[in-house]
């Protein structure tokens, strides 16, 4: 994993910070009891913290032990190790993203129209991917989960939005090309390496937005 950011990006969408949102799968475990999923939460935002102070390769089990002040072995109970940490940190992290655009307030939640939800979605991905990229690029270097099932729930999203405003063509495919512009390396290496400001990507991706997105 990468080093953590040195300098954050601006926000000029909505804040992250609304209702929690749960995705789960068939296969898991059943909900936790109310004390314990308030310590499982408890646990992942101080993995959180430690990870934008450190980098998430530097955020060991004894590290979030010590910063919550719990015992080492209740972190491996609560995630068997440290793999399962991180998987459960990224998860905590995206569900943060699904909340805003999902059930969040304008421009980014559903009382906007299509066509601007859709124009502060590509900003709001790009800051919060950035805000936690040493986490996300490690996911996407397992190719297992690239099109995991948030990657499906973005892409649902996306096409939702494109037929609700009316976009022309093949939706599905519109959707992929809009997420292949959002693509973590890519916004990464466009704003580090080529040294891009953020406000050109946002530029960007709402005049791809406007170009296929707009009724014909």
């Amino acid at each position: 994993m990468t080093e953590p950011p040195s300098t954050a990006l601006p926000v000029s969408v909505a804040s992250a910070g609304c209702a929690h949102l749960t995705l789960t799968a068939a296969n898991e475990p059943p909900p936790l009891r109310a004390d314990a999923a308030r310590n499982r939460k408890r646990l992942l935002e101080v993995a959180a913290e430690l990870a934008a102070e450190r980098g998430a390769a530097n955020v060991t089990m004894d590290a979030v032990a010590v910063a919550a002040g719990v015992g080492k072995g209740t972190v491996f109970r609560r995630f068997g190790d440290r793999t399962g940490l991180m998987l459960s940190l990224l998860d905590h992290i995206e569900q943060q993203l699904q909340a805003a655009f999902l059930t969040g307030p304008p421009p980014l939640g559903p009382d906007a129209p299509p066509l601007e939800r859709l124009r502060a979605f590509g900003p709001a991905v790009i800051r919060h991917e950035h805000a936690h990229r040493d986490l996300y690029m490690a996911a996407r270097r397992e190719e297992s989960r690239r099109f995991n099932p948030s990657f499906q729930l973005r892409l649902t999203h996306l096409t939702l939005l494109l037929r609700q405003a009316g976009a022309p063509g093949d939706l599905e495919l519109t959707g992929y090309t809009l997420q292949a512009y959002l693509d973590t390396a890519l916004a990464q290496y466009l704003l580090t390496v080529r040294g891009m400001p953020v406000e050109r990507l946002d530029a960007g991706w709402c005049d791809l937005v406007d170009r296929l997105g707009t009724p014909r």
